[in-house]
């Protein structure tokens, strides 16, 4: 494998260059930073973290779905919102509780296919839409999603708290298929059961209220390994990856596997004393988990087989979303 050929295609993946204006748009809001005092998380997390003053906390978060990919199937787009949204509030060792949509349509079926989507999402999750605001009349079709949940203060899984000798574990549900409108999308649940999607997605829960994981977030558009480097990032660390541990499954390109968006994926960290038992939690759940790697000193995320070692980002030059650790 051309280890200096990954590397170049995971920096200059469409998934990790397109989140670089994050750290633009984050920049106009340091003026009002005054006014965010019961935020205990905000930007660069999977979901923000509201103090409301008890043991308890409001995680809020929102996503908006790619034009390229929502094009190609409304339902889908809307369906996925709901999978995102969800695993969102999952990766911060949440429950989910209820969320809201801004959808536009440049037609009635289009309209009527992203609601079915959403239905159909939350039939599967069991977390209601209950409002939102909708374009009928607009020239384009679009969607976001927003969502509500609830964590205890003491557990939250948080992006920023990765520390030098936690090893990474990659955790994702490995009964999946290509999604139908990406080659970087791994639908894990469109076909399975309710009670089956919901007892995948509540396993973080479970681990986070055990005090297993020292940091984590979701698999989201960069993929595995830029997912990895948004957590570094933000904690102001390195990583080192052993390819040859990472699940993969055995019909899927491993280049293309390390930039897909799972359906149920997370890459989390953890102490040493403390991996095995999370990764056999996942795996108790009906995830394949598995230690891949570990949070090093300094600033670089590097990938290595065998001998080889190369590095794919460098945060002391480089950036995905620019936010980090205060």
């Amino acid at each position: 494998m051309d280890l200096e050929k990954l590397a170049e295609g995971i920096r200059n993946f469409e998934g990790v260059t397109r989140k670089r204006q994050i750290e633009d748009i984050v920049s106009v809001f340091e003026a009002v930073r005054p006014e965010y005092k019961d935020a205990i998380v905000d930007f660069g997390d999977d979901a923000a973290v509201i103090d409301i003053g008890g043991d308890d906390v409001i995680l809020f978060a929102a996503d908006g779905i790619w034009g390229k990919l929502l094009d190609k199937s409304p339902w889908w787009a809307g369906y996925g919102a709901v999978v995102v949204n969800v695993n969102d509030i999952a990766a911060m060792g949440g429950r989910p509780l209820a969320m809201v949509d801004i959808a536009s349509a440049n037609s009635p079926e289009a309209c009527k296919e992203l609601m079915e989507g959403l239905a159909e999402g939350v039939r599967k999750f069991g977390i209601p839409v209950v409002g939102g605001h909708v374009h009928p009349d607009t020239n384009y079709t679009s969607l976001s999603v927003a969502i509500i949940g609830i964590a205890k203060k003491d557990s939250i899984i948080r992006s920023d708290t990765a520390k030098p000798g936690d090893l990474v574990i990659a955790a994702y549900d490995m009964d999946g298929k290509i999604g139908p409108n990406s080659p970087y999308s791994w639908d894990t649940t469109s076909f399975k059961e309710p009670s089956v999607v919901r007892e995948s997605y509540l396993v973080t829960r479970k681990i986070a209220e055990a005090g297993l994981v020292t940091a984590g977030k979701d698999i989201s558009n960069p993929g595995l390994i830029g997912t990895l480097g948004m957590l570094c990032e933000t904690s102001k660390t390195g990583a080192s990856v052993d390819l040859e541990k990472i699940p993969v499954p055995g019909n899927v390109d491993f280049e293309q596997w390390l930039k897909v968006h799972p359906g149920t994926g997370y890459v989390f960290t953890a102490e040493p004393d403390k991996a095995k038992e999370c990764v056999k939690i996942f795996e108790e759940a009906g995830l394949t988990a598995a230690v891949i790697g570990m949070i090093e000193k300094g600033s670089k995320l590097e990938i290595y087989e065998k001998e080889v070692k190369v590095t794919v980002f460098d945060f002391s030059k480089d950036s995905i979303t620019g936010i980090s650790a205060p």
